[in-house]
């Protein structure tokens, strides 16, 4: 039997988040990418509640270019909103996806704008 490309990611997914656990103090970063838009969120899993969120559709999002320097900028603007509300250390959550292109810019941007994992 043949695993779909869905399959595929759900079990990268599964076992990624088996080792990766956010909480209040060190939340976890969440990466989810679609065809156009990156969205991101900074989540305390032991009160399962999102902390901060960002992403490519947020009026503050005005990179021009490609979606890589969007996803940096998204990366930016989540550090910004997870420094206002006094969380310096997160862990990354890539989703699944494999840590290239988008989602490295999505990290490279948080710990541009003062997150640190």
């Amino acid at each position: 039997m043949k695993i779909s490309k869905i399959q595929k990611k759900k079990r990268i997914h599964l076992r990624v988040r088996k080792k990766v656990s956010g909480t209040a103090e060190r939340p976890r970063l969440s990466v989810y990418r679609s065809n156009k838009q990156i969205y991101c969120q900074l989540i305390d899993d032991i009160k399962e509640v999102t902390l901060a969120c960002a992403s490519s559709k947020d009026a503050a999002i005005t990179a021009s270019g490609n979606k890589v320097d969007t996803s940096f900028a998204v990366g930016k603007l989540l550090a910004e909103k997870a420094l206002a509300s006094k969380i310096e250390n997160v862990v990354f959550d890539r989703g699944g996806y494999l840590y290239h292109g988008r989602v490295k810019a999505v990290a490279d941007g948080a710990r541009e704008g003062g997150l640190k994992f």
